[in-house]
């Protein structure tokens, strides 16, 4: 077990926002977290990734229980977040950001092997290794936050949204990416509202609903459900 997540709820003041999730994820795994604006599925996230407390439950990495970690720690573990917005350092280089994401790495002496992979999955941000991220556009902005994750050296990499605002064309060439980490032996958490992208990308997928897990299995049950249809699929 790569992942889990034990009966976990997270408060917002006084609003349960997630409430009582259970969930596990398979080493080399691609699990999706599929559902509406507002079910919770950021909130599951940043609880993974120690950016929000939880209130009940217990979450789980290999055998280390990390709901108490900073996330720093859990980075050093080897989780890493690639958040909705990209939230790049807009005012510095394409290298610059990439330099970023390995800021807590030990092994400095393999960064360079590290960038020539990230540049073999996107060449576009070799070319523009010296320009501003501000400057790029919204798909190769989100190429180089991908690319910062991976220079962290991540086991487990979480995607929140990852095909947000961009174009189709954009939105497969992402997706090949996501493919192509999880043949490196990363395993993938990937929230998505678009429901097809994930269901392709995913071998299995959750569906939260108002904080809650609703519907749990693997892609192809789930495509055929009648609700799933109906709420996340356009279709009866």
């Amino acid at each position: 077990m790569e992942l889990e997540l034990r009966e976990v709820s997270v408060n917002y003041n006084r609003v349960e926002a997630v409430k009582g999730v259970s969930l596990q994820i398979d080493a080399k795994e691609r699990v999706s977290l599929l559902g509406a604006n507002g079910a919770g599925k950021t909130t599951v996230l940043r609880a993974v990734s120690g950016l929000k407390g939880i209130s009940f439950g217990q979450i789980w990495f290999k055998d280390k229980r990390i709901d108490k970690l900073g996330a720093q720690d859990i980075v050093r573990l080897g989780i890493v977040q690639v958040p909705e917005g990209r939230r790049l350092f807009l005012n510095m280089t394409v290298y610059e950001n990439l330099l970023m994401g390995c800021y807590l790495r030990g092994d400095k002496s393999s960064i360079e092997q590290s960038l020539e992979e990230i540049y073999g999955h996107f060449p576009v941000l070799k070319g523009r290794k010296n320009q501003q991220a501000g400057s790029l556009s919204g798909g190769e902005q989100q190429m180089l936050a991908i690319g910062r994750a991976l220079m962290a050296k991540p086991r487990l990499l979480i995607l929140d949204e990852p095909s947000m605002g961009l174009s189709p064309i954009m939105v497969a060439e992402i997706g090949k990416v996501i493919e192509d980490i999880t043949g490196a032996g990363i395993t993938i958490f990937l929230v998505e509202q678009n429901s097809r992208l994930a269901f392709k990308l995913s071998r299995r997928g959750y569906v939260i609903e108002r904080g809650r897990i609703v519907l749990e299995g693997d892609t192809v049950d789930l495509q055929n459900n009648e609700y799933v249809k109906r709420a996340y699929l356009g279709g009866s």
